[in-house]
């Protein structure tokens, strides 16, 4: 169990049977009565953000959470199927489950999927990935006075913008927390 002086931004806590994580906290001690702590927490299964307060010193389950490596193999009809690479167990999820980290998945990628219970809930991708473009504008030079930018498609099917210079074929480097273009690579 947790008590409240635990609490840490990405802390996981179990609440009503679901999990969470902390998105943000803080304690107050107010002049009169007792210290509390109001939080910010994310369902680790639907997304939803909820604020919750907390007396100073509850306590709050631990959630019986459990990351797995296992290799992304491929997508069929809207299921994304998984591999565990010591058993070779394999399990799909839906797009709804995966949510952004669809727009990141390559074939024989490894990530981290998340179970609760021993149900998936989620998938944590690489910080960085490296994708092909597949589909951009040509840069017209000239075009802007402070280096402009234009839509690309990556082999995901995810559009980003990028600079002028950004041709197809080029591989990128984007940063999977913000779905941003970080660099070229080749």
């Amino acid at each position: 169990m947790y008590s409240t002086p635990d609490f840490r931004k990405g802390l996981k806590i179990e609440l009503n049977g679901e999990p969470f994580a902390i998105v943000d906290f803080l304690h107050v001690k107010p002049g009169k009565g007792g210290a509390f702590v109001r939080t910010t927490l994310k369902s680790l299964i639907s997304g939803n953000v909820i604020d919750r307060t907390f007396r100073s010193g509850e306590k709050v389950d631990k959630p019986n959470l459990e990351e797995k490596q296992m290799q992304f193999l491929y997508e069929s009809e809207g299921e994304f199927h998984f591999m565990e690479s010591e058993t070779y167990e394999q399990l799909f999820l839906t797009e709804e489950q995966l949510g952004d980290a669809r727009n990141y998945l390559q074939e024989n990628v490894s990530v981290s999927v998340l179970f609760h219970n021993g149900k998936p809930i989620g998938v944590e991708v690489p910080i960085f990935v490296e994708l092909t473009v597949t589909q951009t504008e040509p840069g017209v030079r000239g075009d802007t006075a402070s280096g402009g930018s234009k839509p690309a498609t990556l082999e995901t099917g995810m559009t980003v913008q990028v600079p002028l210079f950004i041709n197809e074929g080029d591989v990128l480097k984007i940063d999977t927390r913000v779905g941003k273009y970080i660099e070229r690579v080749r």
